[in-house]
């Protein structure tokens, strides 16, 4: 076996919550360790809920505990999200990192307040085809109008066995820093490119998409539809593509598409974020005397605790019964909410203490019920950043304050388990991979995020597509590394990335991990074989 792979992990990613999870965790461990395995990762989101989880939960990851370390496996449990923060935001919604809305109009009308909802997409019916394309759209790849086949109205959009793009695409005006709710009806029939069928918000000078939101589309599937929001940002216009990329056959339709600014959309209310209602003359108006204290509801609450919908009804702005506000007064209504990102990711601020308070709490629920070996920062895909007003405040880059926050989650997790060794992904750390500029809707740059590290934090590095930049950029920062390989693929690459670290001397390496994000264990033994043999 190989002595430089001190740590030999695999990762778990396992609800332990469910009695019946515990056996299979069990019978994993004994597979690791006739494998040579010494080391077992366990991400389960509850260890971000240890104070709301039953007695049994503690019960049956002692029982998980035990066989480990009867086994000589350790335990290094997640802790300190940063980045998928769903678990802590179950702690308060409000927490999640708001982007701005700035002096969005809303129109009172009886006894409430809301934006308008101008439909910015009058050509979304796909009623009038005028020769190759359709009307009031900038252009679309080949497709037919079709009258048999529709939502609602005279007419679909059919694409049909497209070569290689199936999409319309149009460039909007808009004002800056407003809120923006997409809807569009959906049918496919023998259509697999399910995974790329999306909307993409494109501002120009090679600025990603201002949307990152999944849709489930069938191969085959009767209409459905689906929902996308977005802010504009500092932009005063975007391009915007609906379709799919990557298609080759089978028969996609639109219909019914329609683009509109919303307001109370998933409102983030705390200090930092703060919600200011002014009349068109400057007249600033107060919450409680004026109108009622503002909430949305479903924010942060649906399906669970934690759980952020990408699209629900709004609420209104409800005026007070003795309101200076008049009926079809135009306001201007200043706010924060925030974002899904792909499924289900959300956010949380980089600096409010509320974070680090609640951090600390699980830190020491964690030491209580594992007294671990280590700890596994999860700071990981930062995708929403350094928009809250307390953020601004501070004027410091994302990568600043991500540095500082990383350091205060290290000061919390070895005043609660001194004698444990500290973990982070290195993805938000790795100026070859995802700390740099213009990442995600994070605002201005992460680099530097490097220097919030201790010497000796152990960096679990995945950056296999630049295997040299990456592990030679941290060995001569003096972290050591563990590979974190295999990733759904091909056991035997993890060999490649050896070898790139053998070429630089070593690089600091000192372990690899069996990383699966389907719960696939087929391979442990192969990659046991490749990495350490």
């Amino acid at each position: 076996m190989n002595p430089t792979q001190s740590y030999r992990w695999f990762y778990v990613q396992q609800n332990l919550q469910v009695k019946e999870n515990v056996p299979k965790v069990q019978e994993l461990l004994k597979r690791a360790k006739a494998a040579g395995y010494n080391g077992m990762v366990l991400a389960d989101y509850k260890l971000s809920i240890l104070d709301r989880v039953p007695d049994y939960y503690f019960t049956n990851l002692a029982e998980v505990k035990k066989t480990a370390e009867a086994l000589g496996i350790a335990l290094y449990p997640t802790v300190c999200s940063c980045g998928y923060d769903n678990g802590l935001l179950a702690h308060d919604p409000n927490l999640a990192e708001g982007l701005p809305v700035r002096e969005a109009i809303f129109t009172v009308t009886g006894r409430e307040a809301n934006v308008v909802a101008e439909n910015l997409l009058p050509g979304g019916g796909f009623e009038e085809l005028k020769g190759a394309a359709f009307a009031q759209w900038d252009w679309n790849d080949p497709a037919a109008r079709d009258t048999a086949v529709k939502h609602r109205g005279e007419a679909a959009l059919r694409f049909e066995n497209p070569m290689g793009n199936a999409r319309v695409s149009k460039r909007i005006a808009c004002a800056p820093f407003r809120q923006f709710h997409l809807s569009v009806w959906i049918k496919t029939e023998n259509f697999p490119a399910n995974g790329e069928i999306h909307c993409t918000v494109l501002t120009g000078n090679g600025k990603p998409s201002l949307c990152h939101n999944t849709w489930s589309v069938k191969p085959t599937q009767h209409w459905t539809e689906y929902h996308a929001v977005f802010n504009s940002l500092q932009n005063t216009s975007f391009q915007l593509y609906l379709g799919a990329w990557g298609a080759t056959t089978g028969r996609l339709w639109l219909d019914d598409a329609r683009l509109e600014e919303v307001g109370f959309l998933n409102l983030v209310r705390r200090s930092g974020c703060p919600l200011v209602v002014k009349g068109e003359d400057g007249t600033v108006y107060t919450e409680g005397r004026d109108f009622e204290p503002v909430k949305d509801p479903r924010m942060g609450s649906v399906p669970w605790d934690g759980g952020y919908e990408v699209w629900h009804a709004p609420p209104p702005l409800r005026l007070t019964a003795g309101s200076r506000i008049k009926d079809g007064q135009r306001l201007k209504v200043s706010f924060f909410h925030t974002v899904v990102v792909y499924d289900e990711q959300v956010s949380a601020s980089l600096v409010d203490p509320k974070v680090f308070a609640i951090h600390k709490d699980l830190l020491q629920r964690t030491e209580k019920a594992l007294h671990p070996k280590g700890l596994f920062f999860s700071h990981d895909e930062l995708r929403v950043a350094n928009w809250g007003g307390e953020a601004l405040a501070l004027n410091k880059t994302a990568g600043q304050l991500l540095a500082t926050h990383v350091q205060k989650c290290v000061a919390l997790a070895r005043q609660a388990s001194p004698q444990a060794e500290l973990f982070v992904w290195s993805d938000m750390f790795d100026p070859f991979h995802n700390a740099q500029k213009d990442y995600y809707l994070v605002r201005g740059s992460l680099e530097g995020s490097w220097e919030g590290l201790p010497k000796d934090m152990l960096v679990v590095n995945w950056n296999s597509g630049k295997p040299k930049e990456s592990l030679g950029f941290f060995a001569q920062r003096g972290h050591r590394q563990v590979l974190a390989g295999y990733y759904d693929g091909n056991p035997e690459k993890i060999k490649d990335w050896l070898a790139a670290a053998k070429s630089l001397g070593g690089a600091n390496v000192v372990g690899s991990m069996y990383t699966t994000w389907r719960g696939d264990y087929t391979n442990l033994e192969a990659y046991a074989k490749a990495a350490w043999g």
